[in-house]
């Protein structure tokens, strides 16, 4: 299983990298390294985020998925049961230990 913490530094990490490419790439869209640098963070952020959905769950709706999310069944009300998963688990910023912990 994924380190929850860990995972959600990874996806802030990268998601500043895509928010600052695309301030830059409105003014300079014609730049070919940043865009390749665009698409390989929304590639990277992409894959990070499917993670995190099958592991916890989805933070943001595109990757709601009642087939593949939480798989590791660690935050939810259905265990073993194909369910809408955007509420399951604890948000992100709830119910945070100084380890990173969940509930």
């Amino acid at each position: 299983m994924a380190d929850r913490c860990r995972l959600l530094q990874e996806i802030n990490e990268v998601s500043f990298i895509v928010n600052d490419l695309t301030l830059y790439l409105d003014t300079h869209p014609l730049d070919a390294d940043a865009l390749d640098a665009f698409s390989q963070s929304m590639a990277k952020r992409r894959q990070l985020l499917d993670t995190y959905a099958k592991e916890f769950e989805p933070l943001t709706l595109n990757c709601v998925c009642p087939d593949t999310n939480n798989q590791s069944e660690a935050h939810t009300n259905y265990p073993g049961q194909k369910h809408f998963s955007w509420t399951d688990g604890p948000l992100p910023w709830d119910n945070q230990d100084e380890k990173g912990g969940g509930k």
